[in-house]
Order: structure tokens, then C-alpha cells, then sequence
């Protein structure tokens, strides 16, 4: 029995266009052409058993011996196979069988034939076939040669790629756009440096005269090669010296600023577009989000929309990425909001920026609720589902949804274990975290890197196990680096360890001289234990070396507007009702127990002015301004550049506990969670 008797496809559904065509060709009132059957094709290519009715109409029409007809069908076939392979692919094989069939006993064929039929194997994933009929092709034909080189470029095949452009140069056949741009793309995602500029000279040895659109699309293809090479002077010395510029290539030189985090090129030249696209848009108002410009990403999200552009999925999502630097809870429901009216919500992108959103907005329910509704979840969602939980210091149920993900049978990526090793450390869960890290490479095959590591420490030194830490960092295969030695360093603080927190201070300042958060550290270290000479030595270090302190800073989201103060602020318009509230609230937190801590004050000034000092620390001010302006019911959540200090851990607590409220503290660690007088953090931050 033939091929075509062992598969049944559903009874179409014919359009009445097809239906008058195919009525036509069974009344045998014309002998059908190639052109009506290639525009027919377009509406039959969704449509199996119209290929095979088309076939059959075709043969009883006489026409079948017809070059050009039989060409057309060879198309029909290829089409529909292309449109079931990731559905039905049994059913894109056996109409790739048919093509084939028909193509065997075809009495002539022309360039067109080989060229339909190497092209549709390309498309449907059989490279095998469609080399062997490269090969048994008498003349060398460019447009085919180009799309087997395009085949082995789409299924990481580069070197078998740039095989083929070599055996190209070596027959002297004409190479065109194709060719140059399918070979720049095996090259760039093989990272040949060397390969890609080979063909770049062959380019310009050939002095060619193309016409401009051929120069500009491999113009194109240059400038990704050399930018994914990490050769950004040459792809920006390529890019000023482009006769014509396409979006395609501001959008590449656009993005490639972005993705290396050089923001004010990538303003300067988003700014200098001749004309921009929503892709133009998107990349940049992801790179501002991404890049810590929430607030420039969200302005220029609505300038977006202002100037008549339609935000696609992922302007979206950057936007919505914005909303979770600032902490901007309110925006960002309204932007959930708009991307529900558009029917977004069920793309995977804004679901995971959603997620990610609402914990780093302090509304970890919110982003789990999310997540159970969502109606697909791949590696990245679970991620962020990990991540969200750990930082809000829901640690066992981290984990918990780490298992799940693995009964799900969702294999995990580099990702995943940070943010479970993270979940960890910020639980102090040492035995769990112990045994992940060792399932990297001994259940996934993975080696772990450098951040995974400063994760490990991290968990070893906040539980005092100083030792495995450091036999942990002898092991490590690599060098350690700055990473290795913040996390030792912020261990050695929280249990006072003096010798093994200046040796890892005395790393970082060979590694890290400018950064001023090891000077802070190791002074405070210093001071707790009263070595105040050497605190004003590392002090000193730190002036001469022109280091400056980043001030701390905290916000709240008031009526859709985030207020921002900083320690010791005087210019917010309302400072006054916050000093004057602090005031009121004093006595009532120190009946509670507060004590100000005046040793973290490392300044020489007396008691007074110690507490004075500790009085306008920026979260304290945002913390009453909140109390001032919010609805009484409505929980706090402010949000801190800096880690929170141990004085305000211990006001915050008593503050919760005094005006029976919650109050949520985004610091630059971790979520704190203060309710009737206990944090969620459990001496963990």
C-alpha cells in the first residue's frame, strides 16, 4: 500500500476562493498554471488534504508534465510541511515523502525545482536530504547554496557553515548578501573572531561595487559579529562609516551599548535616530530598568505612548522592571492593569516581570498568587518564584519550591541555584544549602562558578562556621575574587571576627580600591570593639585614596509618587512634619526598650549629638513620613540603597510594635518584615 493510504488528516475546510479553483481544475474547463497554483498554495499551505486534492486535480487536468506547475505543487507540498513540522511533524515528513515523489517523476526540471526542494528540507530540519541534493545538482546554484548554509547556521552547525562558503570561494561561485550574511551568522554565534574577519577582508579584497541594500544588510551582519566579539571600536568605527544605515542598524549598536551597560552611549545614540521602531523603544527602556534608570525607564515608557508608538510585550516588561527598582507597588498594578486590557497578561516575559515586581514591591503573596495562575511557567518564572520567597526571608518554602520544580521534572539552570543558595543563607539553613551546592555537579553536571561559591561562604560565615569557609575557598578551582571576600568580610561583621575580616578587607582593597563599602565595614568593625585608632587609620585610607561615602538614601511610594530622603535631609517639602512626628514618637519607642546604639556614630561627638545622628537616618524619616501620609491600615514599605543599620533594625521592630502595623524594608540585601516588634529576618540581614 502506498504511503499516502496510512495517514487520514481532518476534512477540510475550503475557502471559497480554493473551492472555485479546485471546482474549475475537477471540470477540466482550463489546464491549470504555475502562477495560480503558487498564489493558490498560499491558501492551501495550512491545509494537508487540499495538497493532496490539489495533486489529484492536477494529474486529471493532464497538467502534471508542466515544469512550471509541477514546481508549484513541489511548493504546496514544502509549505504545508513547514506549517505542521511542530504539530504534526509525522505528518511533515510524509508530505516532505510527497514532494519528493513528485519531484522524481518530474521528466524535466529546472533551477527552480532543485532550488524548492533544497530549500523545503532546510525548512523542515532534514539536512541530510538536503545536501545530498546539493550534491547531485550539475550546476552550482548561489540561492541554494545560500540556504543550506542558512540550515546549518539555524542548527548550530557553524563550522559545516563556514565548510560551505570556503567550497563556495573554492568553485568561484558568485557569492551575494546571502551568502556573506549566513556566513557573518555562523561566525558570530561561534565566536570565530578570526573566521569573521577573514571574510570581512575577502569583502573588501573583492572590491566590489554592490548595490547599496547589498552592503547594508552584510554591513549589518559586521556590526553583530564584531559587537558579540567584543570588538566594540571596530563595530563602532564600521557603523560611522556605513554609507546608509538602517534600523536594523541603530537597533544593533542600540542594543549592543545596553547590553554592556555603557547607558549614556545608548542615550546619545537613541536620542540621535533618525527614526525609531518599538524595538528601538523596548531595548532601550529595558536597559534603563535593567541598568538602574528606573525612573528615566518609566518616563520614557509613557513618552513611548505619548508619541503615538503601541508598547509590545516587552516594553512592557521593562517598564514593569522599572516599577521594581523604585519599589513603585501602584505603577506597576496599573501598568498589570493596561497589559490585561491589551491581552498581554499571558505572555511569559510580562508574567515573569509581574513576579518579580510584586516581591521586590514587598507583596511576595501577590507574585506567588501569580505564579500558581500562570498559564505557562518555564526555568525563568521558577527563578523568580525561588528568588522572591528567599529574599523575603521564606526560606523552607524556597526550598519547597525548588523541590517542586524538580518533581515538575523542570531541569535547573545556574540561576536556580543561586537563588536557592540565597534562600538559604538568608535562613541560615547551612545543611540544606550544603547539600545543593554539592547536587550542581554531582546530580546536574554543572561546575559551580565564582557566585556560587560567594554564595556558599556567605551561608558558612553568617553561621559562624569560619573554618569550612575558608577550607571551601581553598578548594575552589579558580582564584577567588571580589565576591569570595565581600562575603567573608560581611561575615567576619556579624560575628566579630577581627582577623579574618581585615584579611579579607586587605583582599579587597588590592582588588577593589575605589568601593567604599569595605572602608565602611571594616571602620565599623573597628569601632564596635572600641579600636578607634585604627578606625581613624582606615578613615584616613579612605580620604586619601579620594573615596567617598555613598550616601544613604530611602523612598516611599505616597499617591503614585515615590519621596526620597536622605540621612539628615532638610529639602523634602514636608521634612518639618517628619521631624516634628519623630519627635512625638520618641518617648513612646524608648518606654519599648529602644536604646540608641551610639557606638554605629563614628564620628568624635558626644552622646547627644551620636543620638541626634541616629534620629535622621533616612529610613527612620521615610518610615514617619509614611505613618503621616498613608491610610492607617495600609503597611508600610520603604526601600533602602544601603543594608539597614543594627539602630534602625532595632527602632523599626518597636516602631511595628507601637503603632500596630506592619512596616516592609527593602534594603540592599533583603526584605525585612518588622510586625509587633519581631522581624521576619531572624538576626539574619
Amino acid at each position: 500500500m502506498h504511503a499516502s493510504c496510512l495517514i487520514k488528516f481532518p476534512p477540510p475546510i475550503l475557502s471559497p476562493g480554493l473551492h472555485s479553483f479546485l471546482g474549475i481544475l475537477m471540470l477540466e474547463i482550463s489546464s491549470p498554471q504555475g502562477s495560480t497554483l503558487a498564489a493558490v498554495a498560499l491558501i492551501a499551505a495550512e491545509d494537508h488534504n487540499m495538497c493532496q486534492q490539489m495533486h489529484a486535480a492536477v494529474v486529471k487536468s493532464g497538467a502534471a508534465n508542466v515544469t512550471s506547475v509541477s514546481n508549484a505543487l513541489i511548493s504546496v507540498y514544502v509549505k504545508c510541511a513547514s506549517s505542521s513540522l511542530g504539530m504534526m511533524p509525522h505528518s511533515s515528513s510524509f508530505l516532505m515523502c510527497e514532494a519528493r515523489k513528485l519531484f522524481d517523476e518530474m521528466g524535466e526540471r529546472d533551477e527552480l525545482t532543485w532550488t524548492t526542494m533544497i530549500a523545503g528540507f532546510v525548512r523542515n530540519d532534514d539536512l541530510i536530504s538536503a545536501q545530498e541534493f546539493l550534491d547531485q545538482m550539475d550546476d552550482s546554484l548561489t540561492v541554494a547554496w545560500n540556504a543550506l548554509i542558512s540550515g546549518y547556521v539555524q542548527h548550530g552547525s557553524f563550522y559545516k557553515a563556514l565548510e560551505m562558503f570556503r567550497n563556495m570561494q573554492a568553485l568561484g561561485m558568485e557569492l551575494d548578501e546571502f551568502t556573506y550574511t549566513g556566513v557573518l551568522s555562523a561566525c558570530t554565534n561561534a565566536g570565530l573572531l578570526r573566521h569573521g574577519t577573514q571574510v570581512h577582508a575577502h569583502i573588501l579584497r573583492t572590491k566590489m561595487k554592490p548595490a547599496p541594500d547589498f552592503m547594508l544588510s552584510v554591513n549589518n551582519a559586521l556590526l553583530t559579529f564584531y559587537w558579540r566579539a567584543g570588538k566594540a571600536d571596530q563595530a563602532q568605527h564600521l557603523f560611522e562609516s556605513m554609507p546608509k544605515r538602517d534600523l536594523v542598524s541603530w537597533n544593533a549598536v542600540l542594543s549592543e551599548y545596553v547590553k554592556s551597560g555603557r547607558i549614556n552611549e545608548a542615550k546619545k545614540y537613541f536620542l540621535m535616530m533618525p527614526q525609531k521602531c518599538v524595538l528601538s523603544w523596548t531595548v532601550m527602556i529595558s536597559g534603563l530598568a535593567q541598568n538602574g534608570y528606573g525612573e528615566e525607564g518609566l518616563k520614557l515608557f509613557h513618552q513611548m505612548k505619548v508619541e503615538g508608538y503601541e508598547p509590545c510585550d516587552y516594553a512592557f516588561a521593562g517598564a514593569i522592571i522599572s516599577c521594581s527598582a523604585l519599589g513603585a507597588l501602584k505603577h506597576g498594578q496599573q501598568l498589570h492593569s493596561q497589559l490585561v486590557r491589551l491581552g498581554f497578561d499571558g505572555s511569559l516575559s510580562v508574567g515573569n516581570s509581574l513576579i518579580t515586581m510584586y516581591a521586590r514591591c514587598g507583596v511576595v503573596e501577590a507574585a506567588k498568587c501569580l505564579f500558581l495562575t500562570m498559564s505557562s511557567l518555564d526555568s525563568v518564572s521558577w527563578n523568580a518564584m525561588i528568588a522572591a520567597l528567599g529574599q523575603h526571608g521564606k526560606g523552607t518554602d524556597a526550598i519547597e519550591m525548588y523541590e517542586e520544580m524538580l518533581r515538575e521534572q523542570i531541569v535547573p539552570d545556574r540561576i536556580t541555584f543561586l537563588t536557592v543558595l540565597s534562600a538559604c543563607s538568608h535562613k541560615g539553613l547551612v545543611d540544606e544549602g550544603q547539600r545543593y551546592f554539592d547536587s550542581m555537579s554531582a546530580s546536574f553536571g554543572m561546575i559551580p562558578g565564582e557566585d556560587h561559591y560567594a554564595r556558599m561562604i556567605d551561608l558558612l560565615c553568617r553561621a559562624g562556621k569560619f573554618s569550612e569557609a575558608n577550607r571551601l575557598i581553598e578548594s575552589m578551582p579558580i582564584k577567588p575574587g571580589i565576591p569570595i571576600w565581600e562575603a567573608m568580610l560581611a561575615g567576619c561583621r556579624v560575628h566579630g571576627n577581627m582577623d579574618l575580616g581585615i584579611q579579607a578587607a586587605e583582599r579587597l582593597f588590592e582588588l577593589r580600591p575605589e568601593h567604599d563599602g569595605t572602608y565602611i565595614l571594616l571602620s565599623n568593625m573597628y569601632a564596635t570593639v572600641g579600636r578607634w585608632d585604627d578606625m581613624a587609620k582606615v578613615r584616613n585610607f579612605m580620604r586619601e585614596r579620594g573615596v567617598k561615602k555613598e550616601p544613604g538614601c530611602s523612598w516611599i511610594e505616597v499617591d503614585h509618587m515615590v519621596h526620597a530622603f536622605l540621612v539628615g535631609d532638610t529639602k523634602h517639602p514636608e521634612i518639618t512634619a517628619v521631624y516634628e512626628y519623630l519627635q512625638e514618637l520618641g518617648p513612646e519607642i524608648i518606654k519599648l526598650g529602644y536604646v540608641p546604639d551610639t557606638q554605629l556614630v563614628l564620628h568624635k561627638i558626644d552622646t547627644d549629638q551620636k543620638e541626634q545622628v541616629l534620629s535622621t537616618h533616612s529610613e527612620k524619616l521615610t518610615v514617619a513620613f509614611g505613618l503621616l501620609k498613608l491610610p492607617p491600615s495600609a503597611p508600610i514599605r520603604i526601600f533602602k540603597n544601603l543594608r539597614i543599620c543594627g539602630d534602625c533594625h532595632k527602632w523599626m521592630k518597636l516602631v511595628s510594635q507601637f503603632v500596630k502595623r506592619e512596616i516592609i524594608v527593602r534594603d540592599g540585601r533583603r526584605f525585612h518584615h518588622f510586625t509587633d516588634g519581631a522581624c521576619s529576618c531572624g538576626g539574619y540581614w
